[in-house]
């Protein structure tokens, strides 16, 4: 029988997903405001993230929650490595570290697949679905704010295993509907899911201040050169 959960998961967190649009960086990157540096370390975030739930995931693909969202033609960790490798080079991995924002997420995800693993169900819904609904216009904003070059910079964007997304995001629906939950379990994973959103936009929050950061040198720089100008 239908728990209808991938209603009841987009129902129980429409506040905390037009909270995590409402932060200033997620606003500004929609707005056409991209810096590179800033958004080289959300790729970065994103790996670590990325790598942790989905080896996770991996993990308990066995468990009959789990295996109900195990699609590894989701899977954005090796496309965020070839992002890694063009914004820091073939050094990448010794450059990054996660933030504390995302060491939190990362911890978050592993805690909960040791204690009760269909909480990962959370974290794969609001990644992935939100990868798949929005991610070519993200990709064409990144593209044009930073200018980058065809084909470099936003593999992340690009679901090559999956040829129909729409199909393909009605099948995780099914597949999330058909899972063997309880009430109790299903509360659970919609309270997770809306732990996960908040995760996510502490990460932004913290990009929001680099971005503020840069935006004042850059200002700061300014006056300085029309002061020199003038003096």
């Amino acid at each position: 029988m239908s728990t209808n959960l991938a209603q009841q998961l987009r129902e129980g967190t429409t506040k905390s997903h037009s909270m995590a649009e409402n932060v200033s960086f997620v606003k500004s990157f929609l707005g056409g405001l991209v810096d590179k540096n800033s958004y080289r370390k959300l790729v970065a975030n994103l790996y670590f993230v990325y790598d942790a739930m989905e080896e996770q995931i991996d993990q308990h693909k066995n468990d009959p929650a789990v295996s109900a969202i195990y699609f590894p033609e989701l899977y954005r960790k090796e496309s965020l490595i070839e992002d890694l490798k063009y914004y820091y080079g073939s050094d990448w991995l010794n450059q990054i570290q996660p933030s504390p924002a995302t060491q939190s997420y990362v911890n978050r995800i592993r805690q909960v697949s040791y204690t009760n693993s269909e909480l990962l169900i959370a974290h794969s819904y609001t990644r992935y679905i939100g990868d798949l609904s929005g991610g070519q216009i993200l990709k064409k904003i990144a593209k044009n704010a930073m200018q980058l070059p065809d084909h470099s910079g936003t593999a992340f964007y690009d679901f090559e295993l999956i040829d129909d997304e729409v199909k393909f995001k009605d099948l995780y629906r099914k597949s999330l509907n058909n899972v063997p939950l309880t009430k109790k379990q299903i509360d659970h994973i919609i309270s997770e899911a809306n732990t996960a959103f908040n995760l996510n936009m502490k990460i932004f929050q913290e990009l929001n201040s680099n971005l503020i950061k840069i935006m004042i040198m850059i200002l700061l720089s300014s006056i300085n050169n029309f002061r020199k100008k003038f003096s």
